[in-house]
């Protein structure tokens, strides 16, 4: 079968094939997913009984962090495209298979080193199998299901932002067989094997429709620029920003600028560029690019200095910060499921814009709360302004998806995933190099801190000031959002041809 007959088929199985393959296949991917996003957290917490474990150095402690997502950003668009040409099954299975056996290894670790290149490849292999989700969720199911699907891919997203932490807290201080750490990696392993066995039989194979070859040039520059960007952000603060950090970060759109240029090219040349430019022409795709690329930079700060600021300035435990997290967690979910399929079909995007207003207010609450009750707070006062966040944060993460992906050509699933998710990836790394501006430039003001009682005043006067840049960085977002498509409208769907945009539906989405 030809991949042009490969990706019909795909589309003519999601509407002919019964309802239960379709979602289990569904729960397959976002399950993988959920398991990338916990990942990507849960180490934090575990930091300390780590380093006191291995022995390990500060700087290896910063490479076991930054590794992972250093290699799942460089790595994220090549994924995407690796999936278009070989199949989005195929490279999900494979990425799959490979964060398993990485996640072993990191459990298995018996010193720093192999810890660090263990994490770095299980970034890598998330880089193949993350891009194939909404892939595979875009072939799979037709236009008028994908609302309701995104809705749930959301609410993985905010379930997936907190449970890191806490689940990373439950399984270090239950400290199970004596294991410590390592289980905040082997839990992956009987999720993993499941994956695999489940994703051969449930999800439908699906490729581009027209050949494609690897552009290895491409990937080259785009890895080049990513790590030239997100590098000496993640070491900057550590290093005391040396001037080596600053040439590297303006050498990056340089690079990019190379990269853009050298894609028209290959798409004159042979049709088979990493980056689709033509994906931008979009409206609907460039503006929502633009709005997750903001949106990573607010939670880059956010969750940041948020954990630092309950287990370091105010003294909690893993465990009771982890907790604290929860109903944010609940709030998040609750809203993505709502948003797509009861209000963006009648609000259009407004749902977004109300979100983003819905977090200012709750950052603006949570502000006045640090300040009025300072070292004294207890996770109930903190409460109404976390619900308030979570509510907010759930209105953006859901539709956003759909808005960014409901008009993209079906052939350019796999690179639209992947840029969607790279985009995220350097918000998230531009965030956490404001942390070391707008957090730690506070408490390095304060000069030598001897006491709880002055970590406690520094830490939350730190992070009211980063609230408050994450208040205007949300502003912006607000103001960003009018470029998206502003009503709701049908579509149908795309004929098995396979031919035009995929992205016609029959569902309410966000469109022009």
């Amino acid at each position: 079968m030809s991949a042009h007959e490969t990706d019909a088929a795909a589309g003519a199985d999601s509407t002919t094939t019964g309802d239960s393959k379709r979602w289990i296949a569904l729960a397959i991917v976002m399950t993988a997913a959920f398991m990338d996003l916990v990942d990507a957290t849960i180490v934090n917490i575990a930091i300390p009984s780590i380093e006191h474990d291995l022995g390990a150095s500060f700087g290896a402690i910063q490479w076991i962090t930054a590794g992972y997502a250093l290699a799942f950003a460089a790595g994220l668009i090549t994924g995407g495209r690796l999936g278009d040409i070989y199949g989005r099954k195929r490279l999900f299975l494979i990425g799959t298979a490979g964060f398993t056996l990485a996640s072993a290894l990191c459990g298995l670790a018996a010193a720093p080193e192999m810890l660090v290149a263990s994490r770095l490849l299980q970034g890598t292999a998330a880089a193949m199998m993350v891009p194939q989700v909404l892939s595979i969720v875009h072939v799979t199911f037709p236009a008028h299901e994908r609302g309701k699907v995104f809705g749930l891919f959301g609410a993985i997203v905010g379930l997936g932002a907190v449970s890191g932490p806490l689940l990373g807290a439950l399984l270090t201080e239950w400290n199970i067989a004596g294991l410590e750490w390592r289980p905040i990696f082997l839990i992956n392993l009987p999720v993993g094997v499941a994956a695999l066995l489940l994703g051969r039989t449930y999800i439908v194979e699906s490729k581009a429709p027209k050949a494609l070859r690897l552009d290895l040039v491409g990937v080259v520059l785009v890895t080049a620029a990513l790590l030239l960007l997100i590098y000496p952000l993640t070491r900057g603060r550590e290093l005391d920003w040396p001037l080596w950090g600053h040439l590297m970060m303006a050498a990056s759109p340089v690079v990019f600028g190379v990269l853009v240029a050298y894609e028209r090219h290959k798409t004159r040349k042979d049709g088979s560029p990493l980056v689709e430019l033509s994906l931008f022409r979009v409206k609907s795709f460039a503006a929502g690019i633009a709005v997750q690329l903001t949106f990573g930079v607010v939670l880059g700060i956010f969750f940041l200095v948020w954990t630092l600021y309950m287990q370091v300035g105010l003294g909690w435990s893993a465990l009771k910060a982890g907790l604290t997290g929860v109903p944010f967690s609940i709030a998040v979910s609750t809203a993505a499921g709502l948003s797509v399929q009861l209000l963006v079909p009648r609000f259009g995007r407004k749902v977004l814009q109300g979100g983003a207003l819905t977090m200012v207010a709750g950052i603006l609450f949570y502000f006045f709360l640090a300040g009025r009750y300072g070292a004294e707070i207890s996770p109930w006062q903190m409460l109404p302004a976390l619900v308030v966040m979570g509510l907010g944060m759930g209105l953006i993460v859901a539709p956003l998806t759909d808005a960014v992906l409901s008009e993209v050509p079906r052939e350019h699933a796999g690179s639209a995933s992947g840029l969607i998710n790279t985009t995220g990836q350097m918000g998230n790394a531009i965030g956490l190099g404001l942390v070391s501006v707008v957090f730690f430039g506070v408490i390095d003001d304060r000069g030598p801190i001897r006491a709880p009682a002055e970590a406690a005043a520094a830490f939350t006067d730190a992070f009211r000031n980063a609230l408050g840049w994450a208040a205007v960085v949300l502003a912006g977002i607000f103001l960003v959002m009018f470029a998206l498509p502003a009503r709701p409208k049908q579509h149908l769907e795309g004929g098995a041809d396979g031919e035009g945009p995929a992205a016609v539906e029959k569902e309410p989405a966000l469109a022009r």
